[in-house]
């Protein structure tokens, strides 16, 4: 499968987010979608991803962007990690690694020699019809938004 680039439809996903609702990539027709990928709730990294995007929720949303964040938890896990953290924008449940596959960022990680399979911190921008406008595949946890906000300059 050719690698996710700038410019391709994002795959569609339907998925329960932290109050079993179904969330699909329809729903947010019409804006820009930040979708983060992280590892796993309540780590330290993934917190502080969360938190900062939780911060600047409200410019986001004046500036036009949705956020989503999607982990391989279950939906309990995400309810306390939201309600913990009072995250106000959808967690999607991908237990089954179907996004994490789709969006290909399920593979190899490799933590101090040891090899496992986990989600590779990584972020898309989907614009207002669905397609990929950025990947950012090196994102700095304390700067999530930042680092979103800065490809585009004139907002």
């Amino acid at each position: 499968m050719e690698p996710l680039k700038v410019g391709d439809k994002a795959p569609d996903f339907s998925a329960p987010n932290q109050r079993g609702e179904i969330v699909s990539l329809s729903d947010f027709a019409g804006k820009k979608l930040i979708l983060y990928f992280y590892p796993k709730d309540n780590t330290p990294g993934c917190t502080t991803e969360s938190c900062n995007f939780r911060d600047h929720y409200q410019s986001l949303l004046a500036k036009g962007f949705e956020v989503a964040g999607v982990s391989i938890n279950d939906e309990a896990s995400h309810q306390r990690f939201a309600s913990k953290y009072d995250l106000p924008f959808h967690l999607l449940v991908d237990d089954e690694k179907k996004m994490v596959n789709d969006y290909q960022v399920w593979g190899e990680k490799n933590l101090y020699g040891l090899k496992y399979m986990g989600t590779s911190r990584t972020t898309f921008i989907i614009d207002e019809k669905g397609v990929i406008e950025h990947i950012i595949r090196k994102v700095t946890n304390k700067e999530a938004s930042k680092q979103v906000l800065d490809l585009y300059p004139g907002l």
